[in-house]
Parts: structure tokens; C-alpha cells; sequence
């Protein structure tokens, strides 16, 4: 039960455990099929928009992208942004509800799922370069609503203050922290040993870079992007606390920092999903899913 808990909490903060080996938790070999491109929506440019899954090249790197649901005047296309080590497949039970009703996009971040690898450490705005290219095809010159999860939370939170133009809402997902390093040091002190000093050091490592993405995220202040609804959605199992000596102080860094993001707007709505752990649109995907709508019938107006 305890080695379960610790990858548990691993996968959570996004860490690079460090000498077992672990970069993130996904769910097995399991990947999305390849969709059939047909039409199913127009760009407001006249041209046609796909759906299905293909690769597009941006800024010299294969990205590979998927969108389905269909564009409709003054509504916002969704983009969802997935946890360290998810790719396409992980979101595509959540991604279908919301194309009942919405255009939605996903996209596999360099060195994730069918996505090129990354030379080297990438920083937030190299990242965030790609999340452009990305949106520049699939989106056009619609507004936009970012739902992220977990590291994907975080990087919506830290690209909309830089892209008010297009970034109209935020679903912000159980988000990573925006001073996650530095809350791991707070809980857990470097004169801890064994499992709790790797999840420590290793809380630093995936900061720096050390992850499968190469994607280096430092801690940092929140900044406004305006006045953009905002939903945030904490976990309210609290399974953090059942890690042994620092389960508590693990669980109020967590929450913490999901009040933290609440700064990103001052129309933010913060809520805690009961009944779910960490993958909130998995486990309560009837909260996710009513969180995206709501914002994008708020953008819509």
C-alpha cells in the first residue's frame, strides 16, 4: 500500500523520482486510434477544420494534435492540456463528452505520446511557442478556453497572462502548484532518508527538467490574465495525507496552491471535487466537463 501511495504522489507533483526510475504514472501501452480526417466544422477563415488526429509541424517539430466537435460562431474552441506522462488517450473519454457541445483540441507536448522529443531542457516559453503554433491551426482566430490538468494546469495558468488576445478562460485541473519546488522543501527537509528524501530531491529534479518532456517549470508568482472566468478544482480525497509523516503537509502545500491560481483572474472560482483524487476528469467527469461549459458559455456572451 505504501509503494502505491508514493507513486500516487509522485505522479500528482510531477516528479522525476530520482534512481527508481520513475518519471510519471500512466495507465499502460494504450493508445488513442488514429481518427479519419472528415469535415465537420469550418475555420472562420473559410477554410476547412478537421477532425480526427494528425501531425503538424511547428517551429521544425513534428506535433502530434487532435480536435473533434464542431465550430460554431462566437464560441470558444477548448483546449485541453494534459497532466507529465498523459498523452492523447488518457483525455479522450473527457474530450468526447465535451465535443458533444464544444470544439475541442488536444495536443501531445514535446516528449509525450506521438510528439517529438526535445534536444534539450525547454523552458515555459519554449513550450508555450509550440502551444501557439499549435492554436494558430486549430483554432484560427476564435477565442480560447485552456482546461488543464496537473503540470497541463500550470502551463495554461503561466501562457494565458502572455496571450489575452486568444486566451478568453481557464479550467484549471488540480493544477501543479506555481511554487511546487519550494513547497516540497517546506514539507519534507533535507535531512529526510530513503522514499521521502527521493520525492523530495526529485520534486527539484522535474522542476529543472529532469522529466520525459525536458520541461523545466521554477517556481513563480502568479500573474493576472485579466478578467477571464476561471474555474479551479482541487481533489477532495485526501490521499496525500496517507503518505507516511508528511501526508498532512503534503495535502495543505497542495491546497495552497490552488488558491494561489485563483490570482490569474479576479473572476476565479475556486471548488473542491468531492469523491475524486487526482484526475478530477476521470473521476469526476461530470464536475469537469460542467466547468469547461460553464466558462465557455461565460466566454460566449
Amino acid at each position: 500500500m505504501a509503494r502505491i501511495i508514493r507513486k500516487t504522489v509522485i505522479t500528482t507533483l510531477t516528479l522525476a523520482v530520482v534512481g527508481a526510475g520513475v518519471l510519471a504514472c500512466t495507465d499502460g501501452p494504450l493508445r488513442e486510434p488514429l481518427l479519419s480526417l472528415r469535415d465537420s466544422a469550418k475555420k472562420h477563415t473559410g477554410e476547412e477544420a478537421f477532425s480526427g488526429t494528425k501531425k503538424i509541424d511547428v517551429d521544425g517539430h513534428s506535433v502530434n494534435v487532435t480536435c473533434s466537435g464542431s465550430r460554431a460562431d462566437g464560441k470558444p474552441v477548448v483546449m485541453v492540456m494534459a497532466g507529465l506522462g498523459d498523452g492523447l488517450d488518457k483525455t479522450a473519454a473527457f474530450r468526447k463528452t465535451l465535443s458533444e457541445k464544444d470544439r475541442v483540441c488536444s495536443y501531445d507536448r514535446l516528449g509525450e505520446g506521438e510528439s517529438d522529443k526535445p534536444a534539450g531542457v525547454q523552458s515555459i516559453a519554449a513550450g508555450g511557442k509550440i502551444l501557439t503554433g499549435v492554436l494558430d491551426e486549430v483554432a484560427d482566430d476564435a477565442p480560447v478556453v485552456l482546461a488543464g490538468h496537473s503540470l497541463g494546469g500550470l502551463l495554461a495558468a503561466r501562457y494565458a497572462p502572455e496571450h489575452q488576445d486568444r486566451v478568453k478562460g481557464l479550467v484549471l485541473m488540480d493544477a501543479t502548484s506555481p511554487t511546487n519546488s519550494g513547497d516540497i522543501e517546506k514539507v519534507i527537509p533535507k535531512s529526510a532518508t530513503g522514499k521521502t528524501a527521493e520525492l523530495r530531491a526529485g520534486t527539484v529534479a522535474a522542476g529543472e527538467g529532469q522529466n520525459q518532456e525536458k520541461l523545466a517549470f521554477p517556481d513563480g508568482e502568479v500573474r493576472s490574465a485579466g478578467d477571464i472566468p476561471v474555474e479551479v478544482i482541487q481533489h477532495g480525497t485526501k490521499y496525500l495525507g496517507q503518505f507516511p509523516v508528511y501526508g498532512d503537509g503534503l495535502e495543505k502545500v497542495w491546497s495552497a496552491g490552488q488558491h494561489k491560481w485563483t490570482a490569474v483572474s479576479n473572476r476565479s472560482k475556486l471548488s473542491t471535487a468531492a469523491k475524486s483524487a487526482h484526475y478530477i476528469y476521470l473521476d469526476r467527469a461530470d464536475l469537469a466537463v460542467k466547468a469547461v461549459r460553464s466558462v465557455s458559455a461565460q466566454v460566449a456572451q
